[in-house]
């Protein structure tokens, strides 16, 4: 018999701001679990709130969902994971964070000088490409900042982006 302190999806996908179809994705990618009722609905435990939080703050960090899964992993089973639980989990986004702080006052201050202008000299930019001489510093927007890059992780699913509160 399940607890009547479970949630359903339509709760979980209200108090956490993700849709229900960003829920089940997750599921399926065993970021979450839930307890089924005899008709088969989801009921999640209150702890998936938390659980929830840190996919959301590991994401917009800039964590891959594999490197989430990989945190989560070490997270304890059998009972709500603990602010000493958390912040081992997040003690190395600092790092993270710095440099992509770095990186986009760098791309900031870029963009001041020269998208901003409003000189349209591709003679003078700084970001103009003759002869395609950025070609020699590899794929991508060569311009930018190292730090952004970096090659985005693509999609495992056509829908798994949650909505945004």
């Amino acid at each position: 018999m399940l607890s009547t302190d479970l949630l359903t999806v339509g709760e979980v996908a209200r108090r956490s701001g993700f849709a229900a179809s960003a829920l089940r994705y997750y599921e399926r990618e065993g970021l979450l679990s839930a307890a089924r009722t005899s008709g088969g609905q989801r009921r999640y435990e209150r702890h998936i709130l938390r659980r929830l939080a840190f996919i959301r703050a590991a994401r917009n960090v800039g964590l891959s969902l594999d490197e989430v899964a990989a945190a989560l992993a070490e997270l304890p089973g059998g009972r709500t994971p603990t602010k000493a639980d958390w912040t081992k989990l997040s003690r190395g986004w600092r790092t993270r964070l710095d440099d992509q702080i770095t990186a986009l006052t760098a791309l900031r201050d870029g963009l001041d000088s020269c998208i901003g202008c409003g000189c349209l000299s591709l003679q003078l930019c700084a970001m103009s490409n003759p002869a395609d001489v950025a070609a020699r510093k590899g794929p991508g927007a060569a311009y930018l900042p190292a730090r952004l890059r970096e090659p985005t992780e693509p999609a495992r699913h056509p829908h798994p982006h949650p909505q945004r509160p």
